[in-house]
Parts: structure tokens; C-alpha cells; sequence
């Protein structure tokens, strides 16, 4: 399925070179739009060459109402066709899969949980700043062929079992190592194709949650297929004309398949260390905090299902309920139906969809008990933002009792029916208004920031060897231990600015690697043995750009990197930016 939707849109159908350019249909920019826009507006951009180009601003508590330099760069892409979701819509993923998603489409985004839209059949896809930029501008990028993993699902789901459960299921199984197996073999991003005949069994929705599930495990994407299911869904949010199918060939290749029977998946929990058990393991602990909902953790039917068991109960004394709606959308359908009612008598507190709700910055676990939340955590979260990830029914009887249990426990399961007619007023959805001339900043850009020059990796430098999740002060090397680690740098590299340069870890994903490559920043790999030497010295000598293995000198000590970048990635490290980037297609090796 994902060569299916990447074949018509490149300039090289059979995807055999190293790189491929492609046509992109949307750009969704949910974590840092403003650098983004800055950038594509500097370099002169009049309108966005994509279908669809749509920034969220996620940010809903703020305690200082001050006009910012990103405020003008918002409002002035909005002259360039670009749409702009307020504070208060949503978070980024649910939202966009109900107003945006569209099957057998390729999306780009800066957030990895922006996967959760290949619920949708839309292929979805991490990019650095620049290449978002370029996309914006030009309406085409360079990426590598990817590779796919199959998960095919057969059997119904059980009774208090959710899709959640599944995800923590693939997860325990080594999904990820597959994954990474598959990445080390071919040097390639994987995908993550969910099919099988249960497959078309799920709402689009709960498959949204599985495929929320790729970037955690290392892989690039997630994507399922694209059936009569997704097309009565976008029926429902009036969007029909959106829907293309997206099945996979019969005998069509793939790099290895796991097989999931659905009956056999019991309730199970990930814990603050990230090991997957089954709720039976942490019964009887205390329970302090719920958080349920999120961005990707639990559907509309989770929701309402939690609120139909937790009727005519009430929260116990020292536990906090919070109810975060994935969307403005779930939220009109709770308050319609009766069940946001019912949570709230229970004693729930209603908070807003800020995304630092789900990175742990706002409302954060308390100590002295167990914090249960439906989201995915973040990569390498510090030991005071970790909590315990369940299904929305595991937490409903936390809530009902107090202490971690099996939802089993309740015997009697509710049936849940999501409303066929649905809310789909874009009210907090900006776009360019019609007639009133050009939006402000738009020609001279008057007022808008210049974004950071590009520093790149241009000749030989002494770089300081830092541990990970280290701010680097000075121009520095960083060691990454886990892919926790390496997901945690892609997602701040831009944020850490020049003095990062270099990443080296046992392993860089596919997928990272043009994303560290546009931002200047060199991604080797090595050994476990020389990661640990490395450990022990403050400095590492670089030559200059050059070939695919580098020889460092660490102190006195001859080094052996292995370059992760091919053919343009290389060309971005040296210049600091796939902006205006150019690459020859070479036969696959």
C-alpha cells in the first residue's frame, strides 16, 4: 500500500534509487509552524503548493497574552492559502484525521503522533523544517523508498478489551524489533501496513489509535487500509468526496508479517519503564490520577464507553479525573449524548487539548501513586513525567475503584453506539478572508522574523561528547543510547539549535536520518563497545565530509562512524538545510 501511494506520485515510478522525488499533497505543521512558515515565506513563497497546508497551534494555556513575532508569521501565511487551526479545536491528530484525512495520500508533518491519521489510508511522514519548507514552496521532497512490515489482524475483540490493548499487545510481540530488523537490513524508513480480515472489522478511529502506534516503535509511518469502513466515515464528516480505496495487492511483497488473532488479547498496561504486562500484574495499586482521553489513546467510543461504566459512581477521594476530548467534535458529541454529564457527576474535571498535556509539561503524575493515562508517552520522559499507559475501560474501573484492576471485573460490558450524525462546524478554523485584499505581512513580509541560518558540516571540527537529553552549549557530539533517545533527539533538534552537530548511536531509523541531515546535524552509527569508549572521553575530532565511513580520533584513540546520510541527505549536512536541495537518483544498491 505505501509503494501504491508513493509510485503515482514520484518522478520515479518503481522507486529504485537511493532518493525519489515525489508530489505532496499536505503539509501538517503541529509543533514549531512558525519556524516552518518563516522560512517558506523568506525564501519568497506567494501561495502553498499543496492541496492542503493547515498549522495547529496548540498551545491553549498561556499566561502571557503578548503579540509575538510567530503570531505575525501565522497570520501572514494565511495570505498563501494556508489554514489555521485555533487553540481549543483539538489535538493535531484526532482533528486532522476528522476534517483533513484522506485515504491513499501522502502528508507531511513535524509530529510524529500525526501518525494516527494512517487510520485514514493517508501516508504520513516526519520532516525537518526545511523539507517542510521546501514542500510548502514547491509542493515535492526527496525522500528515501521505504520499506513495509504487515500486521495482519483476524478474531473480534473481547468484551473490556480495547484497541488500546492491541497497540500494547503489538508492542509486546517485538513489533519493534521487527521494525528495526527490517531498517538495519535495507537501510530504509518501514512502514507499518495493517491489514487482514479484521481489519476491516475496526472504525476508523480505533485504527487511529493502532496506527498512532508506528513512530514509537521506530517505524516512519502507519497505514491502513482504506475500505467501505472509511468510507462511511468520512460520509459522516461530510468530507465522501475525500475517499479513494487503498488495499493491498494479493500476493504484493513485503519485508515480514506478524499475525494478531484479536480474541486472544487480554487488557494489559505499559508501566513507567516501558514494559508492556498484564493489568492482572499491578492489581491493587493505588491509582492517584487519570487522564483520559488525549491525542491518540482513546477513540470517541472509548469515551463514551469509560462514561457509561463510571455512571452513578463517584471518584475516590485522593484520585484526580481528568477528561481531555481528543477534539471539539468528541467534546459536542459527549455534552449531546449525556455521557459528558455523567463524568462529570462522577467528579471529572474538564481540561483543555494543550499538547503539553501529553508531553507531561502540564498536569504532571504526581508522586505516591500511579498515574493512568491513554496517550503514548513521550520519548525518554523524564522519571517525574512518567506514567502508566492503559485502555480507556482499565481506567474507568481505576476510577470506579480506586486502585488498578481488570475491567473484567465489571461483568456486565456496555454497548456503546457512536452518533451517526456528527458536528462538523469549522468554526476554529481560520482561513484567508475573501475580498478584504492581501493579508497582512503578505509582499515585503514586513515585521517577520528572519529564520536561524543554516550551520552545516563543512570541514574538520572538535566536537564535545555529550550524554543524551543534554542541552549542548558548545558545538557538540551527542551519544544516543536507546531509540528512545534517538526519537527524543529528532523531535528537539531543531529546537537545540547550531551547537548539536552530530548524533551517534547503535542505530539511527531510516526515517530520522533526513530529518537530522536537514538540520546540519551528521547521524553516525557504531558499536555498543565504542558508544562506550566514546562515554569516557569529553571530545571527539570529525574530518571533513567524506565517504560513508569516518575514522574520528577520540582522545588519542582512531574512532570507526559509520555515516548514516545517502546521496542529497550528505549534501543537506554540509549546507544545514534541504532548502533548495538537488539529487541525483541512484540505483538501489
Amino acid at each position: 500500500m505505501t509503494q501504491k501511494v508513493l509510485a503515482g506520485r514520484a518522478d520515479d515510478p518503481e522507486l529504485k534509487g537511493e532518493l525519489v522525488r515525489v508530489k505532496v499533497d499536505q503539509v501538517i505543521l503541529a509543533r514549531e509552524p512558525q519556524r516552518v512558515l518563516a522560512e517558506a515565506l523568506h525564501a519568497g513563497m506567494k501561495k502553498c503548493a499543496v492541496e492542503v497546508a493547515v498549522a495547529y497551534d496548540t498551545r491553549c494555556v498561556t499566561s502571557d497574552g503578548a503579540e509575538t513575532a510567530g503570531d505575525r508569521v501565522m497570520r501572514a501565511a494565511l495570505g498563501t492559502g494556508l489554514l489555521l487551526s485555533r487553540p481549543g479545536i483539538g489535538f493535531p491528530a484526532p482533528v486532522h484525521l476528522e476534517r483533513f484525512g484522506s485515504p491513499a495520500r501522502l502528508a507531511l508533518t513535524d509530529e510524529p503522533r500525526l501518525a494516527a491519521v494512517g487510520g485514514a489510508g493517508m501516508l504520513t511522514l516526519v520532516s525537518a523544517p526545511s523539507q517542510l519548507a521546501e514542500a510548502l514552496s514547491t509542493g515535492a521532497i526527496w525522500l528515501r523508498p521505504p520499506r513495509s512490515v504487515q500486521v495482519l489482524l483476524s478474531g473480534r475483540i473481547r468484551p473490556f478489551v480495547c484497541v488500546r490493548d492491541v497497540a500494547l499487545e503489538l508492542v509486546r510481540r517485538g513489533l519493534g524489533d521487527t521494525i528495526q530488523r527490517v531498517d538495519r537490513e535495507h537501510q530504509a524508513p518501514v512502514v507499518v501496513e495493517f491489514a487482514g480480515p479484521s481489519a476491516r472489522l475496526l472504525s476508523v478511529p480505533d485504527r487511529a489509535v493502532l496506527a498512532a502506534l508506528g513512530p514509537h516503535l521506530g517505524a516512519s509511518a502507519a497505514v491502513f487500509v482504506s475500505d467501505e469502513k472509511t468510507e462511511v466515515y468520512l460520509r459522516d464528516q461530510r468530507r465522501s468526496k475525500a475517499h479513494r480505496s487503498l488495499v493491498p495487492d494479493p500476493g504484493a511483497p513485503c519485508d515480514d508479517v506478524i499475525s494478531v488473532d484479536l480474541s486472544a488479547v487480554d487488557p494489559l498496561v505499559m508501566d513507567e519503564q516501558g514494559v508492556v504486562r498484564p493489568v492482572r500484574e499491578l492489581a491493587g495499586k493505588p491509582v492517584v490520577q487519570v487522564v483520559l482521553g488525549g491525542d491518540t489513546g482513546a477513540s470517541l467510543r472509548d469515551l463514551l464507553a469509560a462514561a457509561a461504566l463510571l455512571k452513578s459512581k463517584r471518584v475516590p477521594p485522593r484520585l484526580d479525573l481528568l477528561i481531555a476530548p481528543p477534539s471539539r467534535q468528541a467534546l459536542e458529541v459527549l455534552a449531546h449524548s449525556g455521557a459528558l454529564v455523567d463524568l462529570i457527576a462522577t467528579g471529572a474535571r474538564l481540561i483543555e487539548p494543550d499538547q503539553r498535556l501529553v508531553t507531561g509539561e502540564l498536569y504532571p503524575p504526581p508522586a505516591g501513586g500511579v498515574s493512568l493515562r491513554t496517550c503514548d508517552p513521550e520519548p525518554s520522559a523524564p522519571l517525574d513525567r512518567r506514567f502508566v499507559v492503559a485502555s480507556a475501560e482499565t481506567i474507568a474501573y481505576a476510577v470506579a475503584s480506586g486502585t488498578v484492576g481488570d475491567p473484567r471485573s465489571f461483568k456486565r460490558p456496555v454497548r456503546v453506539t457512536v452518533p451517526r450524525t456528527l458536528p462538523t462546524d469549522d468554526v476554529l478554523i481560520v482561513r484567508k478572508t475573501k475580498g478584504k485584499g492581501k493579508a497582512e505581512g503578505e509582499g515585503g513580509k514586513p515585521g517577520l522574523s528572519t529564520p536561524p541560518p543554516p550551520v552545516g558540516w563543512t570541514g574538520a571540527a572538535t566536537l564535545a561528547v555529550v550524554k543524551e537529553r543534554t542541552v549542548p552549549t558548545a558545538p557538540s557530539a551527542m551519544l544516543l543510547t536507546s531509540l528512545d533517545a534517538v526519537r527524543w533527539a529528532a523531535r528537539h533538534a531543531s529546537d537545540l539549535g547550531a551547537p548539536l552537530r552530530a548524533v551517534i548511536a547503535e542505530h539511527v531509523p531510516a526515517g530520522m536520518v533526513p530529518v537530522f541531515a536537514a538540520l546540519g546535524i551528521a547521524a553516525f552509527t557504531t558499536d555498543a563497545a565504542t558508544m562506550k569508549k566514546l562515554a569516557q572521553e569529553p571530545s571527539l575530532s570529525l574530518p571533513a565530509p567524506g565517504g560513508t565511513d569516518v575514522v574520528a580520533m577520540a582522545g588519542t584513540t582512531k574512532t570507526e562512524l559509520r555515516w548514516s546520510a545517502v546521496g542529497a541527505e550528505r549534501a543537506w549536512t554540509e549546507a544545514g538545510t534541504a532548502r533548495g536541495s538537488t539529487a541525483t537518483a541512484k540505483p538501489a544498491r
